[in-house]
């Protein structure tokens, strides 16, 4: 008689059906492996060896020290230039994500009620911009933003202002920058939560009596939460990292933290500040991350049948 497991269900599994779930996990485990491997070797190790450098000390002349120090967190947390730039990529990243959400909330929405050849067009239309360079892209900016760009030159053709308006390399034109990067991660992300509603749902809402204004406030919008959610944590954590958009279109003017840890890193060779810079930028976000995941678990997601 075989022996028997019995799972939290208290539904019995015989000795060969777990001997399936273990060679399914080791099956899955080894799928997996190669992308561990990479992810260990050529992220998490490197980033262990930036953090401790950060924890280092650092001369001019003989770089990197052997001692141990806290100086570096403490400059850090003691400047207010420091702590004003990381509370303007702090403020850019709320604002890129809080913007896409409302500018891509309704794209989504149009996409998931569309179908056949006009939802492919449209998906494929949202794409497109990841098809092109990142660079390429933000010099466009640069292009419309600059003083005599296409936007100043219609401005003062039509009168409208007497001088250039200065749009470019101010906090402005890197959220514009952002918004165009990163729209189609916070559009495809609602998406896909608009899809997993239940259509039968809407329907029941509208026979009770509902009209569409409340039915989207009542249930539409509460079960779309967890794509917001998945949506904004990409946006912010990418716009609070991104260092080419507000290079190019921010420059020295709108320094971000990247910008700032790049500035350490590779032009004044401070390895230890910049690491130390790299990983208050990572604890940030996540904090950040933690309580907008809080404030989300604690609103209501779901929809009351009373």
């Amino acid at each position: 008689m075989s022996s028997k497991i019995m799972t939290q269900k208290n539904v019995p599994l015989t000795t060969s059906d777990t001997g399936k779930i273990r060679k399914k996990r080791r099956d899955i485990l080894l799928l997996l492996l190669p992308t561990l491997v990479i992810f260990i070797f050529f992220f998490l190790i490197p980033l262990l060896f930036l953090f401790i450098n950060s924890f280092k000390t650092f001369d001019p002349i003989l770089g990197i020290g052997e001692s141990w120090t806290l100086e570096h967190y403490k400059k850090f947390l003691s400047d207010t230039f420091y702590l004003n730039v990381l509370w303007r990529t702090i403020k850019i990243g709320l604002i890129t994500t809080f913007i896409s959400i409302l500018i891509s909330y309704p794209v989504a929405y149009y996409i998931s009620h569309s179908s056949g050849r006009k939802r492919n067009y449209l998906t494929l239309l949202i794409l497109s911009p990841l098809l092109i360079s990142m660079v390429i892209r933000c010099y466009g900016w640069v292009i419309l933003l600059s003083k005599n760009g296409l936007i100043n030159d219609t401005l003062l053709r039509l009168g409208i202002v007497d001088k250039p308006l200065t749009i470019l390399y101010t906090e402005f034109s890197v959220i514009l920058g952002m918004i165009h990067v990163l729209f189609p991660y916070m559009v495809l992300s609602i998406v896909g939560s608009l899809e997993r509603i239940d259509s039968s749902i809407i329907n029941a809402s509208r026979n009770l009596g509902a009209n569409p204004f409340k039915t989207f406030f009542a249930i539409t919008l509460p079960l779309s939460l967890p794509g917001i959610f998945a949506g904004s944590v990409m946006v912010f954590s990418l716009t609070a990292s991104s260092f080419v958009t507000p290079a190019i279109l921010g420059g020295p003017q709108v320094k971000v933290m990247s910008y700032l840890t790049y500035e350490q890193v590779a032009v004044i060779l401070n390895w230890p500040l910049g690491a130390a810079i790299g990983f208050i930028l990572v604890l940030i976000s996540t904090i950040t991350i933690v309580v907008y995941s809080k404030l989300l678990t604690a609103s209501k997601k779901g929809v009351a049948i009373q």
